[in-house]
């Protein structure tokens, strides 16, 4: 009878445990199933808003990302939840207990409720959007995120800066209107100042010719500044975002060409080496 007995027991716990597992399972690959349909229908829903009310695309980047994240984060919490219920837990008492905890917690982490705020103040302020050019909090690249929490930029040597938003006091973006092209190109004082003028501003009628991504000039603003050994003369241009340093580039080789053909010399450091003979007595 105690053998009947205690095979019964164990059979029980081994049919219960099972039956755990299986659900553990099946809600695992649940999460992972409603997750990515979810972040589907996100895309979809985004891609059609941006089609219908002609949505500028960095926004409707930022948006997209945010929408996720917090999608993320609801399922995270569905599912934890739902284990919770399967081990059998009363789900009421963990919830008033994390309220507690939460609560003693949060006195220490002022920091994080300073991020999530600064953060909602950035997106409602539209300071900010996925692929602009900022400079935040010191830190300089394109923008690839804003979260509630957290602002990720892509620094221009490829490194990814995760900012916390509450360091992020200033927000310079650099890539609201059309963006600056500056060119400096010195010539010797020897040269002619109007023919070197008029030779550069036929390149930078050319190049602009060429250039679709040019928005305003470039033209010859004139003298800028006068240097030890050579005079200075700007070009400036407007471009569309983010094109501005492969027009300088294209610019600078080609104004390099165009004084080169016409004779004007571009000066460089010399050094002159004196040297001084004893003379014989």
């Amino acid at each position: 009878m105690e053998q009947l007995m205690e095979n019964e027991f164990w059979s029980s716990v081994l049919g219960g445990t099972l039956k755990g597992a299986l659900q553990i399972v099946l809600v695992i690959i649940g999460f992972f199933i409603v997750r990515a349909i979810g972040k589907k229908i996100i895309n979809r829903a985004f891609s059609r808003m941006q089609e219908q009310r002609n949505m500028h695309p960095g926004r409707v980047q930022t948006l997209l990302k945010l929408s996720i994240n917090v999608f993320s984060y609801i399922l995270i919490f569905i599912f934890i939840t739902i284990l919770i219920g399967i081990f059998g837990l009363e789900i009421a008492p963990i919830i008033a207990g994390a309220g507690i905890v939460g609560l003693a917690v949060g006195f220490g982490a002022q920091g994080l409720v300073s991020d999530i705020v600064t953060g909602f103040f950035i997106l409602l302020e539209k300071q900010i959007d996925v692929e602009d050019y900022v400079t935040a909090a010191g830190i300089g690249g394109v923008v690839e995120e804003v979260g509630l929490r957290t602002t990720q930029i892509r620094g221009f040597d490829g490194t990814l800066h995760f900012i916390p938003n509450r360091e992020i006091s200033t927000v310079n973006n650099h890539s609201r209107g059309n963006m600056r092209a500056m060119v400096d190109i010195s010539i010797s004082y020897d040269d002619n100042i109007d023919e070197a003028v008029r030779i550069l501003q036929d390149v930078c009628d050319q190049v602009a010719s060429d250039e679709p991504a040019i928005k305003e000039g470039p033209d010859v603003l004139g003298v800028q500044g006068l240097g030890d050994s050579d005079v200075v003369i700007r070009i400036l241009g407007k471009t569309e975002n983010m094109e501005q340093w492969g027009i300088e580039r294209k610019l600078r080789k080609a104004c390099k060409e165009a004084l080169d053909k016409n004779g004007i010399v571009i000066p460089f450091p010399h050094q002159v080496y004196v040297e001084k003979k004893n003379e014989a007595k």
